[in-house]
């Protein structure tokens, strides 16, 4: 019985429904006229153009953090360090964002002549008026260009010349950025881990003499990484290895 009367419920609340929107649809005004656009029209048009630019503007922002990583140092201090936290064997100290951070401000510094040499070259005269768009591209790509292929190993920037099955080129300055860009983060990767092996070095020392020393007084039970951490901390406090890393890295870009 009950489940009748739900169901007849249910059946008058979708004929009120129904007879409500009868109503709207009789009392609605004639429908409008969907304006209709030609491609052809739109695309000789400022309009298009405009939203095309602002598309395309939108877009790039997005790739920033890629472009960020790829073209600066920020990508060889970030995997020093990276790996400086492992060597030292604290698992989340110092945090993921401290290090990007850390490696954010140290690529500002670095890539600081770059910019400027880009705002006096490209961007001030562009905002003056007195080169165009496309000069100012061009100009503002070079110190970039320089700086990028200055940190780019031979080797690296052959192998993608060889696989974009162009010819070699007599003066490396003429490389395109989209084979500089490939090597670039090559060479920094590699780099990277060169640095990274010298940094483990200590630390593994440090490891095995601690294991060995539990080895020896038949402590199996106790963890070796848990007692050599704080040998490794005292290390690197007492040699003042945040001093040493900065500088080290900050000496190892090459731009004039």
């Amino acid at each position: 019985m009950k489940f009748i009367r739900s169901k007849i419920f249910f059946i008058l609340f979708l004929v009120i429904i129904f007879c409500i929107l009868i109503a709207q649809l009789q009392a609605a005004p004639a429908r409008t006229a969907v304006p209709r656009f030609e491609l052809n029209q739109l695309v000789g048009s400022d309009q298009f153009s405009t939203n095309i630019t602002l598309l395309i503007s939108i877009a790039s922002i997005g790739l920033i953090p890629f472009f960020l990583m790829t073209t600066t140092s920020f990508l060889r201090i970030v995997i020093v360090l990276g790996l400086l936290r492992s060597a030292i064997g604290t698992q989340q100290v110092p945090p993921a964002p401290i290090i990007i951070s850390l490696a954010l401000f140290m690529s500002i510094f670095i890539m600081n002549p770059v910019w400027e040499e880009v705002n006096k070259t490209a961007l001030q005269p562009y905002n003056e008026g007195r080169i165009s768009q496309k000069i100012a591209w061009e100009r503002g790509v070079q110190p970039l260009h320089k700086f990028m292929l200055r940190q780019t190993r031979e080797k690296d920037l052959t192998l993608f010349v060889q696989f974009a099955q162009i010819p070699p080129l007599a003066d490396p300055a003429k490389v395109p950025m989209y084979i500089l860009i490939p090597a670039f983060a090559l060479s920094e990767l590699k780099t990277a881990f060169q640095i990274g092996f010298v940094i483990f070095l200590p630390f593994v020392v440090i490891d095995l003499i601690v294991a060995n020393i539990l080895l020896s007084l038949g402590m199996f039970m106790l963890s070796p990484v848990l007692v050599s951490l704080p040998f490794k901390i005292l290390l690197f406090v007492l040699s003042d290895g945040w001093f040493l890393i900065t500088r080290g890295l900050m000496q190892s870009f090459h731009y004039r």
